[in-house]
C-alpha cells in the first residue's frame, strides 16, 4: 500500500482535513437548499435538504469520533482508541435512516396531494452548486481515504457519493416539475428514500463488522502468512488471527520453529516474522507465537 501515510501526525493532519471539509460543505448546502425549499415547496428538494442535515449531523458526529480516535493508547485502552470511528459510522447509519424515512413520508403525501412548484429554477441553479460542491469534497476524502484508510471517511465518502446521485435526481425532478409533469417530484423524493436506506443498511453492516472484530479480508490474511512462510527457518504457520480498530489492524500468529533452536534464535526468528508483515502493512501491530516443530 504505497500511498498510506504511516506517520501519526500527518495521518492526523489529513483525518482534520476530511472531517472539516465535509461540515462546511453540509452546512452550505444547507443553508442554500433550506431558502430554496422553503420558495418552493419541492419534496425532492425537500429530500435534498433533509439528507444535507443528516450530513452535517453525521460528520459533525465524524469530527468529534475522529478527534477521539487519534488519541494514543492509554492505561484504560490499551488497543488505543480507533473504535470510535465505527461508532461514528454506526450513528451516520441511524442518521441516515432517518432521512430516508422522513423522505418517505413527504414523498407519499405529495404523490397523493400533488400541488405546483414555485421558483423551480432557482432550485435548478442550487442543485447545481451541489453537485459541483459534492465533487470537490468526495476529491478531498478519496484522497484521504487512500493515505489513512480510515473507517470514518470512507463511511462519510459513502453517502456523499450517494448524494450525487440524489441531486441528479433532485435536479431532473425539478426540470420535469417545471415543465408541468408534478408528480415526477414526489416519485423522485421516494426513489430517494429508498436509496438512501440502502446506503444506511451497508453503513451499519460495516460499522457492526469492525466492532464485532471481523476478521482482515482474505486477501490480506493470504499475504501475511506467505510473508510468515517466507521467512528463513520458519517451517509453517498457523492460527492467524485479525480484527481492525480504526486505523489499526491487529494480527496474532503462530509460527513453528525448529525444537533445537535457542530462545535467543527463535526470538530473532519471530522478529524476522513481525517485521516483514509490518513493513508490509505499516497500520498493522503483529504478535508472533513461536512454536517448536
Amino acid at each position: 500500500m504505497p500511498d498510506y501515510v504511516s506517520d501519526p501526525q500527518q495521518r492526523a493532519r489529513l483525518l482534520r482535513l476530511a472531517t472539516w471539509s465535509s461540515v462546511c460543505v453540509a452546512c452550505l448546502l444547507i443553508l442554500l437548499k433550506a431558502s430554496v425549499w422553503i420558495a418552493s415547496g419541492s419534496v425532492s428538494l425537500l429530500a435534498s435538504l433533509t439528507d444535507s442535515l443528516m450530513d452535517a449531523g453525521a460528520s459533525i458526529i465524524n469530527l468529534l469520533a475522529v478527534r477521539y480516535a487519534l488519541k494514543p493508547a492509554d492505561e484504560d485502552h490499551r488497543f488505543g482508541h480507533g473504535k470510535a470511528e465505527a461508532l461514528a459510522a454506526l450513528a451516520q447509519a441511524a442518521f441516515i435512516s432517518g432521512s430516508a424515512l422522513l423522505v418517505l413520508l413527504q414523498g407519499f403525501d405529495r404523490l397523493f396531494n400533488p400541488r405546483p412548484l414555485d421558483s423551480a429554477l432557482l432550485g435548478v441553479a442550487v442543485m447545481l452548486f451541489s453537485i459541483v460542491a459534492t465533487l470537490g469534497l468526495l476529491a478531498v476524502q478519496h484522497y484521504v481515504i487512500r493515505r489513512t484508510r480510515s473507517t470514518a471517511i470512507r463511511a462519510d465518502s459513502l453517502h456523499y457519493r450517494s448524494d450525487l446521485l440524489l441531486n441528479g435526481s433532485v435536479l431532473l425532478a425539478l426540470l420535469l416539475a417545471y415543465y408541468g409533469i408534478q408528480r415526477a417530484d414526489a416519485l423522485f423524493g421516494l426513489a430517494i428514500a429508498l436509496f438512501i436506506g440502502y446506503s444506511a443498511i451497508q453503513i451499519g453492516r460495516d460499522a457492526i463488522n469492525i466492532l464485532m472484530d471481523q476478521e482482515l479480508s482474505d486477501e490480506i490474511r493470504e499475504e501475511a502468512l506467505s510473508l510468515a512462510r517466507a521467512v528463513p527457518g520458519v517451517i509453517d504457520v498457523h492460527d492467524l488471527r485479525t480484527r481492525q480498530s480504526g486505523q489499526h489492524w491487529f494480527m496474532q500468529i503462530h509460527v513453528e520453529l525448529p525444537a533445537s533452536l535457542s530462545l535467543e534464535q527463535a526470538h530473532a526468528c519471530g522478529e524476522q516474522v513481525r517485521q516483514r508483515i509490518e513493513q508490509r502493512f505499516p497500520q498493522a501491530d503483529v504478535l508472533v507465537h513461536k512454536d517448536p516443530a
